[in-house]
């Protein structure tokens, strides 16, 4: 922990950008199995009405993947890691910056699933993520093989995304950042102060442009630099997000 800095009970000067697994959502053996508790809807809908609409996920999923983990509630969004943008869920449709993933190259990437019962594939469209957290054993594997793959592409075609348990592919030319820096360019996030909390390194990106608008870096797990804190766990993140929501001022500790 960096500082201590204090959120007012106003929230209309601020905006709030949240990654979703690990940060919000606790880590499930697969990307299917997390679980948004009523209460975190119910809180995050207040949310969105103290910061008159700045608040906006900012998340590896697809945008129709939050939509259907979060229903009823729609927020703005940075989706598929700056793939698709959604500014404002009432009025502007998603803009995409990315077209899918090449079924080739994912087929490559894919292949890597059988070496293992315990490596599960999800297919993003944007992205493909390998995940070993049923198989940790697998993890060295996993890495050098993508790494392989991934040796025998054009440059600058795709990016290999280390994370917690899980390797994605992705396409190179957009990320979460990029994602962020168009979202705070316009309305209602234009002139707003961000606090953004991430956990894993595709959101090292995201707090590095922080500055940038005297933003709020807030990570969860391990302390990085550049971060204002750090929470222990996604539990955390939601108590703290609760508090926020009835309007109390909180000073981070």
């Amino acid at each position: 922990m960096n500082c201590s800095p204090t959120l007012p009970a106003d929230l209309s000067r601020l905006a709030l950008l949240l990654d979703v697994d690990g940060t919000l959502l606790d880590l499930a053996p697969s990307p299917r199995q997390v679980f948004v508790s009523e209460q975190l809807r119910d809180t995050l809908a207040r949310l969105q009405v103290h910061t008159r609409g700045a608040l906006a996920f900012v998340s590896g999923r697809t945008l129709s993947e939050l939509d259907l983990l979060f229903a009823p509630l729609q927020l703005s969004a940075v989706g598929g890691h700056g793939a698709e943008i959604r500014i404002d869920p009432d009025v502007t449709a998603t803009v995409r910056r990315s077209a899918s993933l090449d079924p080739s190259i994912k087929q490559k990437f894919a292949s890597i699933a059988k070496f293992g019962p315990g490596i599960v594939l999800e297919d993003k469209g944007y992205s493909l993520a390998l995940h070993y957290r049923l198989a940790p054993e697998k993890a060295s594997l996993v890495q050098v093989m993508a790494n392989e793959i991934y040796a025998g592409l054009p440059a600058d075609t795709v990016e290999l995304l280390p994370g917690k348990m899980v390797l994605e592919i992705k396409q190179a030319g957009f990320n979460k950042a990029s994602g962020v820096l168009e979202l705070m360019a316009s309305p209602p996030f234009l002139g707003r102060r961000p606090v953004f909390i991430g956990d894993d390194i595709t959101d090292l990106g995201v707090f590095a442009v922080m500055p940038q608008f005297e933003g709020i870096g807030i990570n969860v797990g391990n302390s990085i630099p550049g971060v204002s804190f750090t929470f222990a766990r996604p539990g955390d993140v939601r108590h703290w997000l609760e508090r926020l929501s009835h309007n109390e001022a909180i000073t981070l500790r």
